[in-house]
């Protein structure tokens, strides 16, 4: 009974002995497929195949998800699509880097890329601005998040061109209804230049043509308010002169 028992303990711990073995050999398969599957990915990566990089790479995220080189090509996915310009996809994709791999090597450059991904995509001042806008937001956020940091730096200019489309596109709009004898609407969007992009280069051009409408309108006390802001604010400009001869034209 006793040789009974001891064959059995010998059979059980032979047994956890074969399935320790068992597993850690599949884990080894596993890394070295996963890896085998990433070196591929690279040398078609470097090789600008981002399509078929961006495939393989595809390959790892679905059969080896909690491989240590699942936020590479999670990465590297990302990456192939901003190669290709397609960059809703590729924002989409650095996002879900964040998402499924919040303590990835990756994160920052991820957070970069995806907005940079909405910059992009900006259209030009006089196209829909949903994506201008959206950029300024995701660039704002990566500040916040990594102030001081050199791509936060960097973004200051991205977004600065980026208000500036936004200012062009409000003050293009104020020169439309001029032509099409509308001040009342004209002026609406100078103010919206006036109170939202005072940081731009349309914030002077702004008061000038509100000026030029209130006189048109014959609104001297706004005109004349208007041309002591102007006074104040743009006190070295070269455009004093013209605001001037605007102003000599009130009673």
């Amino acid at each position: 009974m006793v040789n009974f028992n001891i064959k059995i303990k010998q059979l059980i711990i032979l047994f956890s002995v074969v399935v320790l073995f068992s597993c850690a050999s599949s884990e080894q398969t596993e890394v070295k497929n996963a890896e085998n599957l990433f070196n591929k990915g690279m040398k078609l990566f470097n090789d600008e195949d981002y399509l078929e990089a961006k495939n393989t790479f595809d390959l790892i995220r679905l059969q080896y998800p909690a491989s240590q080189f699942a936020d590479d090509a999670q990465y590297y996915i990302s990456e192939c699509h901003f190669k290709r310009e397609e960059y809703i996809l590729a924002s989409f994709n650095y996002n879900m880097l964040r998402r499924l791999h919040p303590n990835s090597q990756y994160y920052r450059e991820s957070s970069f890329k995806a907005a940079f991904s909405f910059y992009k995509l900006a259209p030009q001042y006089d196209l829909d601005p949903d994506y201008t806008m959206r950029a300024i937001k995701a660039m704002s956020e990566f500040q916040a998040s990594y102030s001081g940091d050199s791509l936060a730096v960097v973004m200051n200019g991205y977004i600065q061109e980026l208000r500036d489309r936004l200012a062009e596109r409000e003050y293009q709009t104020a020169l439309l209804y001029r032509k099409l004898n509308s001040p009342q609407s004209a002026l609406i969007y100078y103010d919206a230049v006036i109170n939202d992009y005072d940081d731009t280069k349309f914030f002077e051009l702004a008061y000038i043509g509100k000026i030029e409408v209130l006189i048109e309108m014959k609104f001297w006390e706004q005109a004349k308010t208007t041309i002591g802001y102007y006074y104040i604010l743009f006190k070295s400009s070269e455009n004093q002169s013209k605001v001037k001869k605007l102003e000599e034209q009130m009673p």
